[in-house]
């Protein structure tokens, strides 16, 4: 198994590079000057030219390419211009509510899919199971601005039982934190419910179509033995990896809600750096979730062994 996780590991590393190549060539082909932005209209084009010695941006691509490189390998990916801080501390200031949300988010949708799933695959065909996938299609079909907009509607502006916007940490007090990221929590996990539930629905549908179930079927054991603990657990691989990717989907796509719900997480971050063009936090920023979201990838599939022993076996 170790040296399974040392191959994976060993494997991420081309992955990256090749990120922090895309992303150092996205950032710097998109139109704008972060050096006439940051001085100003009023700037003449020998401070805008000085400015730009200062933030390196008068050497070559590859020169810039090879010292933003080599800094992040040494653990500096750069200063911002704007926050005038380095940009880890940027980053690190605001993952804490990017965590919590991306957290509650997926508890809500995980236990909605599994509850919404398993009830479609038991009740294949019926008003419930057309009812279920007519909801997954609505959660696929519907932006998470405009539920997010409707959430906003009923409980805060119509009812006035939660907060619209803003953000309270933990060390406020658990109700406080919560009732902040309960709206935003509800509109990306119902989103993430719908995908997951069509797996679950599609993975369960498929193992009980085996003969091993049909044979467990005729000796009379109880359907929710049959579902719960043999069906699901032998369809969980599929359904765990859309979990995963899913998981890593919200921490990079939580820009729009934390946006509309005023939370200052890493969304927001990356959002306010591309308008003000701070090219070292969009790339910092970005490199750091794409980071992470590989890394979720490779702990999903080091959970594959412990759901499934034959893959464990397999790997050896």
């Amino acid at each position: 198994m170790g040296g399974y996780v040392v191959r994976r590991l060993l494997s991420l590393v081309p992955v990256l590079l090749v990120v922090a190549i895309v992303v150092f060539s996205i950032i710097h082909l998109t139109p704008g000057d972060p050096a006439a932005i940051l001085l100003g209209e009023e700037a003449n084009k020998a401070e805008i030219d000085d400015m730009k010695s200062k933030m390196g941006l008068d050497k070559p691509i590859y020169e810039q390419f090879g010292i933003w490189i080599w800094g992040v390998l040494s653990g500096n990916l750069g200063q911002s211009i704007f926050l005038h801080k380095p940009v880890t501390e940027a980053f690190f200031e605001r993952l804490g509510p990017t965590l919590s949300l991306t957290v509650i988010a997926q508890a809500i949708g995980v236990a909605l899919a599994l509850l919404l799933g398993i009830t479609a695959a038991k009740r294949r065909g019926t008003a419930i199971d057309q009812s279920v996938m007519s909801f997954s299609m609505l959660g696929i079909s519907i932006p998470s601005f405009l539920l997010g907009s409707l959430l906003v509607m009923l409980f805060g502006v119509k009812l006035r039982c939660l907060p619209v916007a803003g953000y309270q940490p933990l060390s406020a007090g658990l109700w406080p934190h919560l009732k902040y990221l309960i709206l935003p929590g509800i509109v990306l996990g119902v989103i993430q419910a719908a995908l997951i539930a069509r797996m679950t629905r599609s993975s369960i549908l498929d193992v009980l179509s085996e003969n091993f179930m049909k044979t467990a079927k005729a000796k009379g054991v109880k359907e929710k033995t049959i579902i719960y603990t043999h069906a699901l657990r032998v369809s969980f691989i599929p359904i765990l990896t859309v979990i995963g990717e899913s998981f890593g989907g919200l921490v990079t796509g939580a820009a729009v809600i934390e946006t509309l719900f005023n939370i200052p997480g890493v969304g927001q971050l990356i959002v306010n750096s591309i308008s003000r063009r701070d090219y070292s936090v969009i790339q910092g920023s970005v490199l750091l979730v794409t980071v992470a979201y590989v890394f979720i990838n490779l702990i999903v599939d080091l959970l594959y062994g412990l759901v499934d022993p034959r893959i464990r076996l397999s790997k050896k």
